[in-house]
């Protein structure tokens, strides 16, 4: 691990462009590729996605609960897919939304942001809404080991507006709150780095339309990348992203699960479907 995640996942974006692939073995999707719904299932659907992408994409991103509800088994299979990712030069997002208080939250970062743990991929997923300053220890074990975060800020299931969308006595917005938080974050790293993208970004759902500019969020000034689900499969487009995302589109990592992994499990199809997802991102997000 080379430089700060934020400058990492810049350069990942230029190559290979700003997708995020999803690594989300549903029981469904299972089912879909002919596999069992157990743990050799869970290996042969994770081996097939990363052979097909792995290399050819910004970021991939196995969803963690969904290989957790094998038990242990399942974990080491998340462990297998941190480091078969890493190894195929790809970055890994682990997205598992952890977010507590204290020594909860130390123990979080610890698992999932130290050199050396095995569930430690290149970013982390994380909720805010015990206040931006419970994630206190996720940031500088972030900061600390060159990796990242993806803090929820704009969600887009619709009892997220209820939490996101309030105001304090101040009049900010919980979603306003938690960005100008990341903008803080970001300012120093990059007054210290000089470099292009902070690596504390937020998770602003593709299909939140205009929520972000009538609650005073300004993703541009965050500094830092933006994970766009929703893109594709959920019907976001470049009008959706306009709307969303306003000057702030060139940090957008969009992020499809659905609409790639719906092509396997042949490994070709599932390629081009990546790559496919990856030209039609690039060319919404101009």
């Amino acid at each position: 691990m080379t430089g700060p995640f934020g400058d990492r996942l810049a350069a990942a974006m230029d190559a290979h462009g700003p997708l995020c692939v999803g690594i989300d073995p549903h029981p469904g999707l299972l089912a879909a590729w002919g596999l069992p719904d157990d743990v050799h299932g869970l290996r042969d659907f994770t081996r097939t996605v990363l052979d097909a992408v792995g290399g050819r994409v910004a970021a991939l991103k196995p969803q963690s609960a969904l290989f957790e509800r094998h038990g242990a088994a399942g974990v080491a299979v998340l462990e297998e897919v941190v480091a078969a990712g890493r190894a195929s030069g790809t970055l890994v997002i682990v997205d598992a939304k952890r977010g507590d208080i204290g020594s909860t939250m130390a123990a979080y970062a610890d698992a999932y942001l130290r050199d050396g743990s095995p569930l430690a991929g290149d970013a982390l997923t994380v909720s805010p809404f015990l206040g931006f300053g419970s994630l206190a220890p996720a940031v500088e074990a972030a900061l600390a080991t060159g990796r990242g975060l993806f803090v929820l800020a704009l969600t887009s299931n619709p009892e997220g507006a209820s939490v996101q969308h309030a105001v304090d006595t101040q009049g900010v917005a919980v979603a306003a709150r938690i960005a100008r938080e990341a903008q803080a974050v970001n300012e120093r790293e990059l007054a210290a780095t000089g470099g292009r993208l902070g690596s504390v970004g937020l998770v602003v759902g593709a299909t939140t339309r205009d929520s972000a500019h009538r609650l005073g969020v300004d993703l541009a000034a965050v500094q830092g990348p933006l994970l766009a689900p929703g893109v594709g499969a959920q019907g976001a487009g470049a009008a959706e992203l306009d709307a969303v995302f306003g000057g702030a589109r060139r940090a957008v990592l969009a992020s499809s699960s659905r609409g790639v992994l719906a092509a396997g499990p042949d490994p070709d199809a599932l390629r081009s479907a990546a790559l496919r997802a990856s030209a039609d991102a690039a060319s919404a997000l101009r």
